[in-house]
């Protein structure tokens, strides 16, 4: 039987340990007793949450001993170093061989461990960068779902902690029981670790009234030419006007922006649509389908046909 412990800090992130308590923890029909799942804290009692109620905690750091999974849930103050105790407690846990996976702000605890020095990590999109100056021994790789080095694991933002946990049952139980579990849970069986935690990076900003009719033309007509040339003539403005305009009033430039709306739409098309991807190509302005499969994985760490499978509901019965 697996030995799974979650690890909880006030106050708790209540999406990270539900989705490891759901799956590690709810007996199911159908599916035979197989984890024996704990809930622990360094001081067991009362714990508050970020959504405002409190759990009971029973276990402390002892539950950790004899532990082959032990989810860090979060850590919601990152100013906040770790207690000796704490962080000798996780070393000695991965020392008897339990695989340590942080889940979002829980990367930060990982982190702190010194177990993640030399190696890749992730967690929630919004944090990564401050994650980096914190800890620049670490690699921290940006947007992707989860990382897994096997003794050591970490997961992007609150969903991302889904994807990790039915990882870990599919590398520990099996893949069987990894997509009973998901069909339970109605989620995709398997959203590999590589790909992005947001389909396309958004890009910052909110575009000025001024440039809102060229913007929203743009958006209607994304399988004709945009290059800088063609929107500076249908704005009346030179190619660098135009473009100093994108970069102050959007911070990014024309050509990164219409790449952004054409794998948007693409993306929405592969989820809605039963078109051909060569179709779909074509209709974002990018018909050459060996470059546009390219371009798609380089945005969202799958390919068209994969991310088409991952997120399209499946028909109904």
């Amino acid at each position: 039987m697996l030995r799974v412990v979650a690890l909880v800090a006030e106050p708790q992130a209540s999406f990270e340990l539900a989705c490891v308590a759901d799956i590690f923890g709810i007996e199911r029909d159908g599916v035979p007793p197989w984890a024996d799942f704990r809930v622990a804290a360094e001081h067991p009692g009362q714990i508050r949450t970020k959504a405002g109620y409190q759990i009971l905690v029973e276990h402390g750091l002892n539950a950790l001993t004899d532990a082959d999974v032990v989810f860090l849930t979060g850590w919601p103050k990152p100013d906040e170093p770790p207690s000796n105790s704490l962080l000798e407690a996780l070393r000695r846990a991965h020392a008897d061989g339990a695989t340590l996976a942080g889940l979002c702000s829980g990367t930060y605890l990982l982190a702190a461990s010194g177990l993640l020095d030399g190696r890749t990590a992730t967690t929630h999109w919004s944090q990564t960068e401050d994650l980096s100056h914190r800890h620049p021994s670490i690699e921290v790789t940006p947007d992707v779902l989860f990382i897994d080095h096997g003794d050591v694991a970490t997961s992007g933002g609150s969903g991302a902690a889904a994807d990790l946990a039915l990882h870990l049952v599919r590398r520990h139980s099996g893949p069987t029981l990894a997509d009973t579990l998901a069909r339970h849970m109605v989620l995709p069986p398997h959203r590999v670790g590589g790909q992005r935690q947001y389909a396309i990076p958004p890009h910052r900003g909110h575009p000025p009234e001024s440039m809102s009719p060229l913007l929203d033309w743009c958006k209607s007509h994304l399988s004709e030419d945009l290059t800088l040339q063609a929107l500076a003539k249908r704005s009346d403005l030179s190619p660098r006007t135009l473009h100093r305009r994108f970069e102050s009033q959007l911070g990014v430039t024309p050509a990164a922006w219409v790449q952004s709306q054409r794998l948007t739409h693409a993306a929405t098309l592969l989820q809605t649509t039963t078109l051909p991807i060569s179709s779909i190509a074509a209709a974002v302005g990018l018909p050459d389908p060996t470059n546009f499969r390219k371009q798609f994985r380089a945005a969202t760490g799958v390919n068209p046909h994969h991310y088409r499978e991952t997120f399209t509901p499946p028909p109904t019965p």
